[in-house]
């Protein structure tokens, strides 16, 4: 039976305002952040979309936007959290390494900073989100992360053309996805915007 993964994207905080990287360290959703999270909440409600299970990573942005956008209970799971991005946490965007278009990332930009590897965050989220969801009585869950992240996990399932090209990855959008257990492949069926 096929499964069905709502990946979200929390809502805007601080630090996206500001352009800053918020990786493993944390900025307050704004009210322009809590305001779509509601709406999201209300556009589950108008379709009747209801999640058998709901989790979300550690970090405060994350769990306040599923907070907001279900009252139901939660697993927070540390291999949902954001990109480390080392030195560079909390710094300006403008800092970043060159994204390299062949790679479609920084690669191992960060980890000269003390921070992550694209690769290391990419294989820490295909195993977290398919640990998840090969669970028994796991057919319709919620997981609410991060936008590097949450790329990264696209990027394995998703030419990159197409990724770069056609999938925007706002704060509070929901990617929807069909899960597989037989062959532990997740295919990307739409994007889900209401902000």
């Amino acid at each position: 039976m096929t499964k069905i993964l709502y990946l979200m994207r929390h809502g805007q905080t601080l630090f996206n305002i500001l352009h800053k990287n918020q990786g493993i360290c944390d900025s307050p959703l704004t009210q322009q952040g809590i305001a779509d999270a509601k709406r999201v909440h209300e556009y589950l409600q108008q379709n009747n979309i209801i999640f058998d299970h709901a989790y979300t990573s550690t970090q405060e942005r994350a769990s306040d936007t599923l907070e907001l956008v279900t009252d139901q209970p939660y697993q927070r799971l540390k291999g949902l959290k954001e990109w480390n991005f080392g030195l560079l946490e909390g710094e300006s965007q403008r800092l970043n390494p060159p994204f390299d278009s062949k790679l479609g990332s920084v690669g191992n930009g960060y980890v000269q900073y003390g921070g992550d590897s694209a690769d290391a965050v990419q294989k820490r989220m295909v195993k977290t989100l398919t640990n998840i969801m090969i669970q028994k009585g796991h057919q319709r869950v919620l997981v609410v992360g991060h936008g590097a992240s949450i790329y990264l996990f696209l990027k394995n399932w998703i030419p990159l053309d197409e990724l770069l090209n056609h999938i925007e990855l706002r704060n509070c959008a929901i990617l929807k996805f069909s899960f597989d257990d037989e062959t532990k492949k997740f295919t990307y069926l739409e994007t889900i915007n209401v902000n």
